[in-house]
């Protein structure tokens, strides 16, 4: 229903009308054609032309939405519309007359001519019906021709691989993490390995992630416990995604691995809107680079995260500067996820003051920005990486830096890289100490400072990409 919502406006529908028994309208959505949909309200059936498998589909839930508001006025159906009732009518009279004629000849004691049935004194007709009180079993339904068998198979390994990864991690935890075998990347890399198997490549990474925190600092038993417990969340999410609310189960089938067609994304009804372009962060994993670049509604306020790969002699993608602002379709991933695909952009990006200015309206206290990322960790607690935008300035804590302001601070993570230590001097530099306006990507461990806005530019700061390793950074 909260899909529909957000479609249920006038302004995207066209050709929209009502009458005692039906209402329809066609939306146009990303494609090319629009959907046309058609709701039958009075014996309660639906059309559609889009290719949700949704019953009913969120088209239809929003049409009804417009009329229930009285939005929609009475009108003459066209002549598709009524051809489609008086077919939807034909068969409803059918229906009913088969209910009729069945109950009369199980509750009259005749059958359709009238007549008394014979019987062979058993209670049962000659012609196999039964009368008494036991019914005859149901016929077996025929095999569905459009049934996804290879989907099928894919979520039992998904099963079986998560119930597997339960009981890797009961085992981990019984042995305790001073098991010499965690010190060996064999032993994550062999699950992992099971885990791309069984089709959850998401939980493989992961995996693979966490065998770097062994031994990789002194309170690493607190980093590797807090890992193998969010492991077995998502465990035991991903063994019950039939039984949790529709928005939650996408989230959790992606992060566990499932992989959504961009197509299909693509499909969904778009986000528009001002987008800033906040923030640009690079990591290596495996032997691919990651971009991830951070935008923000200026009308919703809401964050997005745009991905792009690389692998060798490959570019990642460079047509979102850091500062500027883009008006452009945003299609989201499944869920509350933040990861979003770019469509139709509406013009080249722009950097101008006004963009300046919109950063810093952005811009809040380190407590608000704790807030703000407390929402979204709690929505979905497996994220690692979230981005807000802080008015503060550069601190010291002992031998660490922070961000920091009379409501609090943020300690920056040390990625012990020259980048980092880079990073931290730019900061100082354009800052010179004082409260500056910037871009940060939290994690459990610490913020990242990724961009500094300033009234007349901004300074991207984000970790970069092994310019060795990417052709075009």
């Amino acid at each position: 229903m909260s899909a529909a919502q957000s479609l249920a406006t006038p302004t995207r529908w066209s050709q929209l009308g009502a009458d005692r028994t039906g209402v329809w309208g066609s939306f146009q959505g990303s494609g090319a054609e629009p959907y046309d949909t058609m709701v039958d309200h009075a014996r309660l059936g639906f059309a559609c032309s889009c290719p949700s498998r949704q019953t009913p589909c969120k088209h239809a839930l929003a049409l009804l939405l417009l009329w229930v508001r009285g939005q929609i006025a009475d009108t003459v159906a066209p002549s598709h519309i009524e051809a489609w009732m008086q077919r939807r009518g034909a068969a409803s009279s059918r229906a009913a007359a088969a209910a009729d004629n069945e109950a009369g000849e199980l509750s009259g004691g005749g059958n359709a001519t009238g007549k008394p049935d014979a019987t062979d004194g058993s209670g049962a007709t000659l012609d196999g019906a039964v009368i008494g009180d036991e019914q005859p079993a149901p016929p077996t339904p025929p095999p569905d021709p459009d049934r996804n068998t290879a989907r099928d198979d894919r979520v039992a390994r998904m099963h079986a691989g998560l119930a597997e990864l339960d009981r890797w991690l009961d085992d981990r935890i019984r042995t305790g993490l001073a098991d010499p075998s965690l010190a060996r990347y064999a032993t994550w890399d062999q699950l992992a390995a099971r885990l791309v198997d069984a089709q959850a490549g998401s939980l493989a990474n992961r995996v693979r992630r966490l065998a770097g925190l062994v031994g990789a600092s002194p309170d690493w038993h607190d980093d590797v416990l807090a890992e193998l417990g969010m492991l077995h969340l998502l465990a035991q999410a991903g063994r019950r995604i039939g039984a949790l609310p529709d928005s939650l189960a996408d989230a959790v089938a992606t992060t566990v691995g499932w992989q959504v067609r961009q197509a299909d994304v693509i499909a969904g009804v778009p986000d528009t809107d001002e987008w800033l372009i906040a923030g640009r962060s690079d990591v290596r994993e495996d032997r691919i680079e990651v971009r991830r670049h951070w935008l923000r509604g200026v009308n919703s306020g809401r964050w997005a995260l745009a991905l792009s790969f690389a692998a060798y002699q490959q570019s990642l993608d460079t047509s979102l500067p850091v500062g500027s602002s883009l008006r452009a379709d945003l299609h989201r991933y499944p869920g509350p996820a933040l990861r979003a695909l770019v469509g139709t952009r509406y013009h080249d990006p722009v950097d101008h003051p006004s963009v300046a200015a919109q950063f810093a309206a952005s811009a809040c206290s380190i407590a608000d920005g704790c807030a703000e990322v407390g929402v979204m960790v709690a929505a979905e607690p497996w994220l690692d990486r979230v981005p807000v935008t802080v008015h503060a300035r550069l601190a010291r804590a002992g031998q660490a830096w922070a961000l920091a302001d009379s409501t609090g601070s943020m300690p920056i993570l040390d990625l012990g890289t020259r980048a980092f230590d880079a990073g931290v001097a730019m900061l100082l530099a354009v800052s010179g100490g004082k409260p500056v306006d910037l871009t940060v990507e939290w994690t459990p461990h610490g913020v990242v400072p990724l961009s500094i806005h300033l009234p007349d530019r901004t300074v991207d700061i984000g970790p970069r990409a092994n310019t060795s390793f990417v052709s075009a950074a």
